[in-house]
């Protein structure tokens, strides 16, 4: 403990007294978790998953994100996942026309922010941190292998019903279990039903081992860290190395019209991936049959109509990330969107006090709502972007093909913003 009487320096405010209840512990769950502990409320995480896997690929955080993080413990948290992190200060992105394989641009990486970095890593490693720091530095309760039955809420509380039958209760029942929470339907009173984007992405990480017997991709990993991509009609294929080379990471997003399964994630085939391919640069293909098959998935990209609201009648319930506002990886800003949400919400409840929890979710909503709606376009917009793209004039200008980096979206703090925008937003809310 420090001087303060907290663990590692996370700033003391004083208790609150509301309860906070979260369902899953993503990076959304475990960030509202974090971000309600910092403002002074009770909180505890329900999961289903039974024990912590370090499952997926490739996660990005922008600046904004790394905001975030750097405020947890004076910055321990971002010296834990830095060194899990890619590395591009000296090589950049090197983005390539993809039947040629030139490299059409370099875009250089700006250096990294102490106060906000960015970070991009495998999703499991990441998550790893951010799980042991909430469960072993600041001691938040975290629940697993908890199945929850169904969500309830009346003008005093709220609170959701285990497979078991237990009934948990709080102030307030944060939802950031996916895009399948059953609390969407306890929000909107109806079942809304998930619709393909019309794409899925083909994503593999593996060791290096193959790349390098290869001389002509033992390059990407003898050199450091890299990142290039190959930009092509209604595709395009990212290619990493990381940690010092010693890993490889790609993903492939693809025309998908299959329809939507229970599972959303399959097994990928190499030979499927090869023929979308055979018309690309042969670098491309070269790197994919470096691929263990068994490391390979193919992910299905879900869309859904933006929600008309994420909160509940009586204001008790919320969703938050995905569950919300699912985000397309060309965004790459759909977990840092959920991280700003679970800093707002912890905001509005302190702001507002146990006896004005419901008027405190409905501003959170209304601070976030909007912001949420044009970071979300840009998934698309980047997309586009790439999958149009028309190369003579990206001959005549390259930049107009690089990965856009927004500053209204990283430049963002979204504690100040909820901090100054609060009374107005409330005064708004009670006034109509």
């Amino acid at each position: 403990m420090t001087a303060n009487g907290t663990p590692n320096g996370t700033p003391a405010r004083p208790k609150t007294g509301i309860k906070v209840v979260i369902v899953g512990a993503g990076f959304g769950g475990l960030g509202a978790a974090v971000e309600c502990h910092r403002q002074g409320h009770d909180v505890e995480i329900y999961e289903a998953f039974p024990e912590l896997k370090q499952l997926g690929d490739i996660i990005s955080f922008g600046p904004n994100a790394g905001r975030i993080f750097h405020r947890w413990s004076g910055g321990q948290i971002t010296q834990r996942m830095r060194p899990l992190s890619i590395d591009l200060r000296k090589y950049g992105f090197n983005i390539h026309k993809y039947d040629t394989g030139e490299i059409v641009i370099n875009q250089k990486t700006p250096d990294y922010s102490v106060e906000a970095p960015n970070f991009n890593g495998h999703r499991g490693e990441l998550h790893a941190v951010v799980f042991n720091y909430v469960k072993d530095d600041l001691g938040i309760p975290i629940h697993l292998a908890h199945k929850i039955q169904n969500y309830f809420e009346d003008d005093k509380e709220s609170g959701i019903v285990l497979e078991s039958g237990e009934r948990i209760t709080a102030d307030v029942v944060i939802a950031s279990d996916g895009v399948r929470s059953k609390a969407r339907k306890a929000v909107l009173g109806y079942e809304d039903k998930p619709k393909s984007s019309g794409y899925a992405v083909w994503r593999a990480w593996f060791p290096n081992k193959d790349m390098l017997a290869d001389p002509l991709t033992a390059e990407f990993c003898n050199n450091g860290d890299t990142f290039n991509g190959w930009i092509g009609p209604d595709m395009h294929f990212l290619f990493s190395t990381i940690k010092d080379g010693s890993d490889c990471c790609w993903v492939l997003t693809h025309p998908d019209e299959h329809d939507i399964d229970e599972s959303w994630s399959f097994p990928g085939k190499l030979s499927e991936v090869k023929e979308a391919i055979k018309d690309w640069d042969p670098m491309c293909t070269r790197i994919v049959s470096k691929t263990p098959e068994e490391m390979l998935v193919d992910w299905k990209l879900v869309y859904r109509d933006p929600l008309p609201t994420w909160v509940s009648p009586k204001g008790r319930i919320l969703l938050l990330g995905d569950s919300a506002h699912p985000f397309l990886p060309t965004s790459a800003q759909g977990a840092t969107q959920a991280l700003e949400d679970g800093v707002s919400i912890a905001v509005c409840l302190r702001r507002g006090g146990k006896e004005n929890v419901p008027i405190s979710v409905r501003a959170h909503e209304k601070i976030r709502y909007e912001r949420v709606r044009q970071v979300q376009k840009t998934g698309e917009t980047t997309r586009d972007m790439w999958h149009k793209t028309d190369w003579a004039k990206v001959k005549e200008n390259p930049k107009i093909i690089q990965f856009p980096r927004e500053d209204w979206i990283f430049d963002f703090d979204t504690e100040k913003n909820a901090e100054e925008t609060y009374d107005d937003i409330v005064k708004s809310l009670t006034s109509s």
